[in-house]
């Protein structure tokens, strides 16, 4: 049987010209590529059989796998169903892809956040298609009564080679479906693998480009009514009253009403992170005319009391001070010298004190990081219908999962009873993991009887949080007559929350090595910013780490291995979080490929490399300086995250951080007046642009057989200190503090 092919044929869209003078001129038929013929169009089964949570194949050998986790732009939508389909052993242009629900009973760990998806699925999504393939074998060995062990699979079919029989994965489909789960399957080896290293477009790209329904804010259902909700102007405020008379009069209001989207006596998760739940909920029939109802609403509002919350950490109680107040950017900052004067310590190595005593030279430097917002494209939505004891919902989220737990308890409607569709994420970098918005859009439907749309506008979103935390670092290094680093000692702390990974490099690599931390409590509201922490840990460290390599006269890559070399032979301390072989062999291969050795005319190289989430990133950014202003030439990447399922895939993760990260390292700041945040739309945060970005970046991948380990977020935080290094040797002065623009005035 020939399979469905879902390409269009190149001939319905290329045409051959002959030239007068001889040759020919190859043209493209754009109208007949977007509108195929009737013979060229898939013809989508009539029956499917499913196998298991994941895949079903339709008669015809058509498969249709599930996407279990959430897409924000990572790729995991077509990366994870191609792990399925390896091991299904499938040919992937047969194969399509839906965005599963969320479903506790077939999925584990439904979420992206912390560059988990792949790592944490690799093994069960293997498995699945394994078990799926299994399944189709004992179909085919039942069927031909032959054993299961002489039949193999190929492309999609299922071969007897002793007797000659042959057929496609969608005649046994239906048997299959019948049979008991095999106990154990047998997973290919790495060079088995025929899909998963290949480069595959996004399954999405097509929506995506030509603006189909497929983010949150495209949901529509009939009857639905749009809210929005209007949140205390400041930090440290709560409402007290408000006067809805002029906005219930207005065109199309339903309703203008006080909620609470979680009760006072509620302890909560992890991820239930929000300051304001007693909101201002205004509903109408359209967006413009719920907007111009918030303008013509009255509310006051009055100072809250300090408070403590308590919170269930995955199992653990853990406690937080929320102060009383309204909070300003000059008094955060003396808060954070005072509290660094009186650290915990984290980690201790040998004797800091005896060789900072003893040193030669002793280099101290502070760095600071201010609150960021995330900024996502989609402003923050959902779709929320509750029906008696029946919720339906639909929207961008990063923990559905536990978000749906918190919906149960705040609606005291069971968890079973509750549908979550996941839409594509319009970015979500931590933000959407704290999902309040849903719970609010489901208070008031619930309240309404109706389906309800839930929009908060970008000044909604900016200024009521979540945010990254505001940080500070002080790193002293030690050397010795020779210039050989003898000891470090890092001071680190936030507002509320501490930086400091203290077992991370060069912790293992320094003999005597000191780690101390604290923090500041605050009543803004933070929570996880792409590569949390360490997007701050590694601007600080690397910057450091390239200043005291000059201090040493040694080349900063030859620093860095050094020091490396030491904790791989001889390591300190027995808790050090990452592997020194690994650490190094990327930074060799961002060395090589970055031709770091040869110096070019007006160029000015810097380089930073950093570990976290489980992976290794290297990076070497070259710039010149124009006018006082640095035009960024190229940015080389070296990356160790395992096995890579989708090269290009991966690589458009990493072109992303690295963007990313240079807009935010240059202009990413956020402060505070009187505990209201003092910037709210993009005309006011400064963006990266696009002539800012790099003209040339390139990406390199280690190449290993290690399974997995992370993707998301490890080509992130290394380009701040890239970008700091590289403009030290442009402009001489060194950067300390975040967003640089401040020193260079662009």
């Amino acid at each position: 049987m020939n399979y469905p092919d879902n390409k269009l044929n190149r001939r319905s869209f290329l045409k051959v010209s002959a030239l007068a003078g001889g040759g020919m001129i190859l043209s493209f038929n754009w109208l007949a590529g977007c509108k195929p013929n009737s013979s060229e169009i898939l013809d989508m089964p009539k029956e499917w059989f499913r196998l298991n949570g994941y895949i079903k194949i339709g008669e015809n050998g058509l498969i249709t796998i599930m996407s279990p986790n959430p897409e924000g732009g990572q790729n995991v939508k077509t990366s994870m169903p191609m792990i399925v389909a390896e091991e299904l052993d499938a040919v992937w242009k047969n194969v399509r892809v839906e965005q599963a629900p969320l479903d506790t009973e077939n999925f584990t760990r439904q979420f992206i956040g912390g560059s988990q998806a792949i790592r944490i699925g690799w093994n069960a999504l293997r498995t699945a298609g394994a078990t799926a393939r299994q399944l189709l074998i004992n179909a085919a060995a039942d069927q031909w009564k032959v054993p299961a062990s002489e039949i193999s699979t190929d492309s999609g079919f299922l071969i007897h080679i002793q007797s000659g029989k042959r057929a496609h994965f969608g005649e046994m489909a239906s048997l299959a479906a019948t049979l008991p789960i095999p106990g154990n399957v047998e997973l290919k080896k790495v060079d088995q693998f025929k899909i998963i290293g290949t480069s595959q477009k996004n399954v999405d790209i097509q929506k995506i480009i030509t603006g189909k329904p497929l983010f949150g804010i495209d949901y529509k259902k009939e009857g639905t009514l749009i809210a929005m909700i209007i949140h205390p102007p400041s930090f440290g405020m709560k409402l007290k009253s408000f006067d809805a008379s002029e906005a219930s009069k207005m065109p199309g209001i339903r309703g203008v009403f006080e909620i609470k989207s979680l009760r006072d006596d509620y302890v909560r998760t992890f991820f239930d992170t929000v300051t304001f739940t007693d909101l201002i909920a205004v509903v109408g029939t359209s967006t413009w005319e719920v907007l111009n109802a918030k303008k013509a609403i009255q509310a006051e509002y009055e100072p809250i009391s300090a408070y403590v919350e308590k919170r269930d950490r995955f199992g653990s109680e853990e406690s937080r001070i929320v102060p009383a107040g309204q909070e300003n950017t000059e008094s955060q900052a003396e808060k954070m010298r005072v509290a660094s004067l009186k650290p915990q310590e984290l980690r201790r190595d040998g004797n800091p004190e005896e060789a900072f005593k003893k040193a030669s030279k002793v280099i101290e430097k502070t760095y600071t990081g201010p609150f960021l917002a995330h900024n996502c494209m989609e402003p923050m939505n959902f779709f929320a219908h509750v029906q008696g004891d029946k919720v339906e919902c639909a929207g961008p989220l990063q923990k559905p999962e536990l978000t749906e737990q918190a919906l149960s308890v705040r609606l005291g409607i069971p968890v079973e009873n509750i549908h979550i569709e996941m839409t594509r994420l319009g970015g979500g970098y931590g933000r959407r993991s704290y999902a309040h918005w849903l719970i609010e859009a489901a208070v008031i439907s619930q309240k309404l009887n109706a389906p309800i749309k839930l929009i908060y506008t970008r000044e909604d979103d900016m200024t009521s949080g979540i945010y990254r935390s505001r940080y500070q670092a002080t790193y002293r290094a030690a050397l010795d007559e020779n210039n050989q680093l003898i000891g470090i000692h890092i001071n680190a702390g936030g507002l509320p929350e501490n930086p400091i990974y203290p077992d991370r490099f060069p912790a293992g690599a320094v003999e005597n090595y000191l780690a101390e931390g604290w923090e500041v409590p605050s009543n803004i509201t933070t929570g996880s910013f792409r590569a949390p922490r360490s997007n701050f840990m590694a601007a600080a460290e690397q910057s450091f780490l390239d200043e005291v390599a000059e201090v040493a006269g040694k080349d900063p890559i030859e620093f860095r291995l050094e020091l490396l070399e030491k904790a791989k032979k001889n390591p300190v301390g027995k808790n050090n979080d990452y592997d020194p072989a690994r650490y190094a062999e990327v930074i060799k291969l961002a060395r090589e490929k970055s031709d770091w050795a040869t110096n070019k005319e007006g160029i000015a190289k810097g380089f930073s490399a950093y570990f976290c989430h489980n992976s290794y990133a290297a990076q070497v950014l070259e710039l010149k300086m124009e006018n006082g202003q640095p035009l960024i030439e190229k940015v080389v990447s070296a990356v160790d995250c395992g096995i890579v399922v989708n090269p290009d895939a991966a690589k458009n993760l990493c072109e992303g951080a690295v963007v990313d990260g240079i807009g935010t390292a240059l202009f990413g700041e956020l402060t505070f007046e009187e505990g209201k945040p003092s910037k709210s739309n993009f005309d006011q945060y400064r963006m990266i642009r696009m002539k800012e970005a790099p003209k040339i970046i390139e990406t390199y991948f280690v190449d290993n057989q290690i399974d997995p380990t992370g993707l998301g977020e490890p080509a992130y935080p290394p380009v701040f200190a890239a970008l700091a290094n590289s403009l030290y040797q442009g402009t001489g002065q060194r950067f300390y503090e975040q967003p640089f623009f401040k020193q260079l005035e662009i």
